[in-house]
């Protein structure tokens, strides 16, 4: 799974998600995108499991670009514990995404084989997204 190999900091402030995706908004590097339409958090396990889906559908045919990384700790205190103490520890990475953002791309396999690739990844992912092509942008 993906994760950074180090931060500056161990512990990051949650943040908020307002506003749209200004930078990685455009199919840049492969020709069918799975585009996020909502704001989110994606753990570095829905990125994963939604590569695996596209590289298994396209029978690892063609070229796959993640285009987000998981680079949020999120912490989680322990089960049943009294209140302060601190914060918790680090349990897993997530990626802010925001509307617009490109997830995934691919390029070298048919338009049917992408889209239905495209749409079993988008499955994995907890937010609505829609398939665009590099000539729609």
């Amino acid at each position: 799974m993906l994760s950074p190999k180090r931060t500056k900091f161990r512990k990051q402030h949650r943040g908020r998600l307002k506003g749209i995706s200004l930078r990685g908004n455009h199919v840049s590097f492969g020709r069918f995108a799975l585009q996020a339409l909502e704001p989110a958090w994606i753990t570095a396990r829905q990125i994963e499991s939604g590569r695996r889906a596209i590289t298994r559908y396209a029978r690892r045919g063609g070229k796959l670009w993640i285009r987000i990384f998981p680079d949020k700790p999120i912490s989680m205190r322990p089960a049943e514990t009294r209140m302060g103490s601190g914060k918790g520890s680090t349990e897993y990475w997530v990626s802010v995404v925001k509307p617009g953002r490109i997830l995934y791309e691919i390029s070298g396999v048919s338009e049917s084989i992408a889209r239905a690739a495209m749409k079993i990844a988008s499955y994995k992912i907890s937010i609505r997204t829609q398939i665009v092509t590099s000539d729609t942008q």
